[in-house]
């Protein structure tokens, strides 16, 4: 076939067959089984029979038709209930390991979050203990946050006295040219910068990691799943909480039509529709806003 190639697949009497152009500029006259196709420049047709052409990557055409959106109202609103992600504790920890892992090869697509977790000992004169300048972490180079006493955040919790547990949450990246290649995770250096001794480097500390949220392995977003766990309900739903699951039930809108799903108020999160007597929606988001409503 010259600069074109045919990649065939058999199974059971079933025949599919793939033709391909690499020809940049010219159209190419193949001859394939007792049968005759012209296939455009740099392109594949895809013969599910071995024989009818159903689809060649040169002739996808340009939407014409304008798709609307209509809103639906749905009887009686929507009563969300809310569940907080807890923190990982280090007695929670999957495995252990000298420095930092890059996240994709750890969690080995279980999950898109893992727990960074390390504990740093902190001598009794430091000087932040007694009323200084408070100490600031710095991870991957950047700025995280100022280590003030007992502060919590589901992205990082550190808490100063004596000792001081920092826990860190990753997520991967879901935007970007070639985000799949890119390494991801907590690659270093995390430093923590203004005790006396001035500048410490907490990268090749020994760390503990877990894979996964509880949520995920509760299986929230399932209809059994979400009745293990005790939901917060009106005045408790944090609207803005970052690491929080959402669930709300409605009646399935009249008719077969199509709907679709407005998740532009959504930080980093999924959405899942479970469908029982009604349409059950548990929804999950986690970034620095949180969902919105």
């Amino acid at each position: 076939m010259g600069p074109s190639k045919a990649h065939v697949f058999k199974s059971h009497g079933a025949c599919a067959g793939f033709l391909a152009n690499y020809n940049p500029r010219s159209f190419a006259k193949v001859s394939f089984g007792n049968m005759h196709y012209n296939l455009p420049p740099w392109s594949i047709s895809i013969l599910p029979d071995c024989k009818n052409t159903v689809y060649n990557t040169a002739r996808v055409g340009a939407q014409t038709a304008r798709m609307k959106m209509t809103p639906v109202p749905v009887r009686g609103g929507f009563s969300w209930q809310a569940y907080d992600e807890e923190t990982t504790a280090f007695e929670d920890s999957s495995f252990m390991m000298i420095g930092l892992l890059e996240q994709i090869n750890a969690t080995r697509d279980i999950s898109d979050y893992l727990w960074y977790m390390t504990d740093v000992n902190i001598n009794s004169k430091e000087a932040f203990l007694r009323g200084g300048k408070w100490p600031v972490l710095f991870v991957n180079e950047v700025y995280s946050l100022q280590a003030h006493e007992h502060l919590t955040s589901p992205w990082i919790q550190i808490t100063l006295s004596k000792t001081v547990d920092t826990i860190i949450l990753a997520r991967l990246q879901n935007v970007g040219p070639h985000f799949e290649r890119w390494n991801a995770g907590v690659l270093g250096p995390v430093t923590l910068c203004g005790l006396n001794e001035g500048r410490r480097d907490l990268t090749w500390e020994k760390w503990s990691y877990k894979v996964g949220l509880k949520g995920e392995a509760l299986s929230l977003h399932s209809l059994s799943g979400s009745s293990s766990v005790e939901w917060a309900q009106g005045s408790l739903v944090a609207r803005r909480q970052p690491l929080t699951w959402y669930k709300t039930v409605f009646n399935a809108p009249a008719g077969n039509t199509p709907l679709t799903l407005d998740m532009g108020s959504m930080g980093k999160g999924i959405m899942f529709l479970a469908r029982g007597s009604t349409q059950q929606a548990t929804c999950w988001s986690f970034s620095r806003s949180g969902v919105g409503t």
